[in-house]
């Protein structure tokens, strides 16, 4: 296929698109492109995950059953666990995991091996987009030369470009349609193409003149917001000495209209992007002879927030003349955001292995997440119930959920350690709540 013949398949959205993974980014991509009248493959090896989806049930609160079930019946969407999807797709994206390994060094297996099965089915006039955050290089120096193996000539009979995800879980005001796309590609014509290819669901594109720097925006962005979480939370501590509250302080610099966004405190980071995709630049950094300086400082910083609220917690308990070792304690939330189940480097985890270890009897209540892995074994989900919550010596909220009633556990707990602030401007009885 010519680069002509693609661009008008992709202009007419007759392009044949497969997305591969089809998680917390790929599957509400693969929704938009099929919504937007493209034939979509959504390529996953979970068997579970792909007949679940076939059978219209959406596990993602991005993703609503109804929209799931209409491409399905309109013939635009299906998930399939079948590589052989890749040889007659037009564009594949690329939307797999990039973790961490405990050495904090990129983990880009799941890239590498869906580069490969790509590349083994290549065929001329593909247009290939990873979307995965990686480090900066990845698509030049680790997947071009897998498809040049292969007889490829990027930009010719080839195209390859790198558009950062920028999906929120549980973000119902900025869904895939709404958030601006940053597009680099390996040459101008794999730019224009993958680029084209956005628009047909995105309103705002924006081309840059690589897809380094393509991947570095999406690095910058996270550091960015890992730094500046580090900032808050660093400032909690400092405003905790000064006996004032942090959330005051914030919210009053905040009413400047410009030069300053505020950020927050909490128990720590965790998730998909910010608690991971620091490192990544970091660790080329590294391999560069450069040390990354902020990004350091801010994890020593995040990494110490979990012991913080233990040990506001045990302050909090011998306020009360008790002790952790033996208390019972329920923590409100174990996600690491509202609103979701993802227990994805969730600081939460952390806290409550902490509350275990110290000797406390410790219980969760999470409406979306049934149940976790604490310690070897699994503790599953109670609810944040008035008997539940009186019979705890502590509360503590680790995930501010919309579907807790706030107000009523003030009233019925005996003690309460809020390191999400989801206490804020409520009447509390005095030394019965501790904010962070």
């Amino acid at each position: 296929m010519s680069t002509l013949e693609l661009t008008e398949r992709i202009r007419q959205r007759a392009a044949r698109i497969a997305v591969i993974g089809q998680g917390y980014v790929g599957l509400p991509l693969a929704i938009e492109f099929a919504r937007a009248g493209f034939t979509v493959a959504g390529l996953d090896t979970d068997l579970d995950r792909v007949g679940v989806l076939n059978a219209g049930r959406s596990y993602t609160p991005d993703v609503s059953s109804a929209d799931l079930a209409t491409v399905l019946e309109a013939g635009r969407y299906e998930a399939t666990a079948d590589g052989a999807v890749l040889e007659h797709s037009d564009v594949v994206i690329i939307c797999v995991p990039t973790p961490l390994r405990k050495s904090k060094d990129p983990d880009i297996s799941f890239v590498v091996a869906a580069a490969e099965q790509v590349a083994a089915g290549f065929r001329p006039g593909q247009l290939v987009v990873l979307e995965s955050t990686s480090y900066p290089g990845t698509t030049e120096e680790l997947l071009l030369p897998m498809f040049e193996a292969r007889g490829a000539r990027v930009g010719v009979n080839f195209f390859l470009a790198f558009s950062p995800e920028r999906i929120d879980p549980a973000n119902t005001a900025f869904k895939v349609r709404d958030i601006a796309k940053i597009v680099g590609g390996v040459t101008p014509d794999c730019t224009r193409l993958a680029a084209l290819l956005y628009r047909q669901i995105v309103g705002t594109v924006t081309e840059v003149s690589s897809a380094k720097v393509a991947e570095l925006a999406k690095l910058y962005e996270n550091v960015f917001r890992n730094v500046n979480i580090a900032l808050a939370n660093e400032f909690a501590l400092m405003c905790r000495r000064l006996e004032v509250n942090s959330r005051e302080v914030i919210e009053a610099a905040a009413t400047k209209p410009f030069g300053f966004l505020p950020f927050y405190p909490g128990p720590g980071i965790g998730g998909h992007c910010i608690a991971v995709d620091p490192f990544y630049l970091a660790w080329k950094m590294r391999q560069n002879g450069y040390e990354a300086r902020f990004i350091r400082l801010a994890d020593e910083i995040n990494r110490a927030m979990p012991e913080h609220v233990v040990d506001l917690t045990i302050e909090a308990l011998n306020q009360q003349r008790r002790c952790l070792n033996g208390a019972r304690i329920l923590a409100l939330g174990v996600a690491y955001k509202r609103g979701v189940g993802d227990t994805r480097e969730s600081p939460a985890l952390e806290v409550l292995a902490r509350f275990h270890e110290h000797g406390a009897d410790v219980s969760y209540a999470d409406p979306h997440v049934p149940s976790v892995l604490l310690d070897g074994t699994v503790l599953k989900a109670v609810g944040a119930t008035d008997g539940n919550v009186a019979d705890a010596d502590c509360v503590v909220i680790l995930t501010d959920h919309p579907e807790f009633d706030y107000a009523r556990i003030v009233d019925v707990a005996k003690l309460v350690v809020d390191a999400r602030n989801a206490t804020w401007g409520l009447a509390t009885p005095p030394g019965r709540v501790v904010r962070l």
